[in-house]
């Protein structure tokens, strides 16, 4: 199932932080083929965005939080971006673990990421919460700066029990606007650059959060910077511009606790 099927919605109240008409872009983790170009879109924009990382398997034969992309995560740090987690393997929810009592204290998840084969195995929520700050400890020894207490579920699956147990460890979750799906991670055969263009610039309105990736395996056609340079241009003629999630009035308090 299509992670848009999957998505949490999310409020669309506007915030003000460079202009009336913020909207929130953030991208997980990818094979990082195109986040050089990626970043360099953001700088001609002079936007501001939110990463969720995961470490994820790369184009160049490592990961996306080996030493080799620390330096690359560095310059994000400095440009003043968001950054949050998304589990450290890539794990997919597929449902609860209610004990005998009903109480649910564990989970089955599809652990999946680029080119790896997956694995369908089960995680308590000690164990979870682990993998969320095994990315905040390794976010914070790359870049000296800490981890957002923020995490996106890979595909935007979760439940309640899941979210409670994220919640207990500091981490709130961040899903998407409907509208913020912006397909990147769909067949090129069948949604092709074109098409996702046009749908975003039709559906985005202010305060949507948008959803992309630092590179994704399957598809043929690269979003980015083709679908992301011409998509950022147009929504800025209408008005918007780009903030991180630090600027969003759900999501503002989380950034602000001590």
């Amino acid at each position: 199932m299509k992670a848009w099927l999957l998505a949490l919605a999310v409020g669309t109240a506007a915030a003000q932080p460079a202009c009336d008409k913020p909207v929130y872009l953030t991208f997980d983790t990818g094979h990082m083929g195109v986040a050089p170009l990626i970043a360099e879109t953001l700088q001609r924009h002079n936007a501001k965005a939110t990463f969720f990382l995961a470490n994820e398997p790369t184009k160049t034969g490592g990961t996306t939080l080996d030493d080799s992309w620390a330096p690359w995560w560095r310059e994000r740090v400095a440009e003043g971006h968001d950054f949050g987690a998304h589990t450290w393997d890539h794990d997919v929810f597929l449902e609860d673990l209610p004990d005998a009592d009903g109480k649910v204290t564990r989970f089955r998840f599809r652990t999946q990421a680029g080119i790896n084969p997956p694995v369908v195995r089960e995680l308590t929520a000690e164990q979870y919460c682990e993998s969320l700050k095994k990315v905040a400890t390794r976010f914070t020894a790359m870049t000296g700066k800490a981890l957002a207490p923020i995490f996106r579920a890979p595909a935007g699956r979760t439940s309640a029990a899941l979210l409670n147990a994220a919640k207990a460890c500091g981490f709130t979750h961040v899903g998407w606007s409907r509208a913020g799906f912006l397909g990147d991670e769909l067949p090129s055969q069948t949604h092709p650059n074109a098409q996702l263009l046009e749908k975003a610039l039709r559906d985005i309105k202010p305060g949507d959060i948008l959803i992309a990736h630092l590179g994704i395996w399957e598809r043929q056609d690269p979003w980015a910077p083709a679908v992301l340079e011409p998509l950022m241009t147009g929504l800025e003629q209408r008005g918007m511009c780009f903030a991180p999630l630090r600027d969003h009035p759900r999501y503002a308090p989380l950034f602000k606790k001590p």
